[in-house]
């Protein structure tokens, strides 16, 4: 019996060339109707944009809206809290089924419901099998023939990671696809790093003519100390909801059950998010230096009284370390 073994080089040459391919896909810059609001939602992985648009379109659609969420997040959490805790199949996974089956997709397919929120996961690829943001590029594009731009809806919520750079994450800034952006941060570093990240993105596609601003931050966990606020104030961009580091949300966003909706004691929370979601102007953020970011938070907990001591040649050398024998002729002044 023989293997069938791949060429690892042709296949790494492959994926690396799939890595830097650029997008070529071409997003109409008009919404799919005159009223729908596309919003694209950053942040930091596992910060809680998932819980925050799992609720808030969940919230949008009680107040009569029609509400379509879209995961572009690999992971496809998005709506598993939204179906309580049911993963549907995802755009990427469907249409490669679909392909070898010689079928096409159709919305009944990807696109799901409840409690008037319609949702679509669009899935990644499995580890070391391709680039994810090729995988966000494909399932838009799969969405543009399934007839994304006649659909009829009031929003179109889009969660994305901010802590991945390549091209098809960034999309909804590179190329206008949204109106504008919402980052969720938390008083630590690590998230406001992320979204002054994708502050600095919005800024640089401005100067190049992007029509895309942040509508504001989405404090979650928020523990009363203060960072995430002073960020908002200092990039220029308002807070549009301050989610408490609170035991019951937290236990019931692991249990999958929704929080926003009017039956619940977090529905005001939710409905002040959605009607600050909605009325907030796309603004052009004042991103920071990385020093203006850690002077946000004590010296103590960044560490950013630390000066740094270069290395020298003799500490690289550790045990090696011994004076070379010059060949350099040396002339006496006399």
């Amino acid at each position: 019996m023989t293997l069938d073994v791949p060429n690892l080089k042709d296949f790494d040459a492959r994926l690396r060339a799939e890595a830097a391919e650029e997008p070529t896909l071409e997003i109409p810059q008009d919404p799919p109707s005159k009223k729908t609001q596309i919003i694209a939602i950053y942040g930091k992985g596992g910060i809680g944009k998932s819980f925050t648009l799992a609720n808030l379109s969940h919230m949008m659609a009680e107040m009569g809206k029609r509400v379509l969420l879209i995961g572009c997040d690999p992971k496809s959490d998005t709506t598993s809290l939204l179906f309580g805790g049911k993963a549907c199949p995802t755009i990427i996974e469907t249409s490669t089924r679909k392909k070898l089956a010689g079928e096409e997709v159709k919305v009944g397919d990807v696109c799901f419901k409840r409690g008037g929120v319609y949702a679509m996961e669009l899935g990644g690829p499995e580890v070391g099998r391709g680039c994810g943001g090729r995988g966000i590029i494909h399932g838009f594009e799969t969405l543009e023939k399934l007839g994304f731009h006649d659909w009829d809806f009031d929003y179109v919520l889009l969660d994305f990671l901010g802590d991945v750079v390549c091209g098809g994450f960034g999309l909804p800034i590179a190329r206008d696809m949204a109106q504008k952006v919402i980052v969720v941060g938390s008083n630590d570093l690590q998230s406001l790093y992320v979204a002054n990240n994708v502050c600095s993105a919005v800024e640089y596609f401005r100067k190049l003519g992007g029509n895309v601003g942040v509508a504001g931050l989405v404090i979650n966990k928020d523990d009363g100390t203060g960072e995430a606020k002073a960020f908002a104030e200092a990039v220029g961009i308002p807070i549009l909801a301050s989610i408490p580091a609170d035991d019951d949300l937290r236990r019931k966003s692991a249990n999958y059950l929704i929080v926003g909706s009017h039956a619940t004691q977090w529905g005001p929370l939710f409905e002040e998010l959605a009607i600050n979601v909605a009325d907030a102007p796309p603004l052009r953020p004042r991103p920071l230096s990385q020093d203006g970011l850690l002077g946000l938070f004590s010296a103590e907990t960044t560490g950013a009284d630390f000066v740094l001591e270069p290395a020298t040649d003799e500490d690289m050398r550790g045990k090696y370390a011994g004076q070379k024998v010059s060949l350099e002729v040396v002339y006496d002044n006399a």
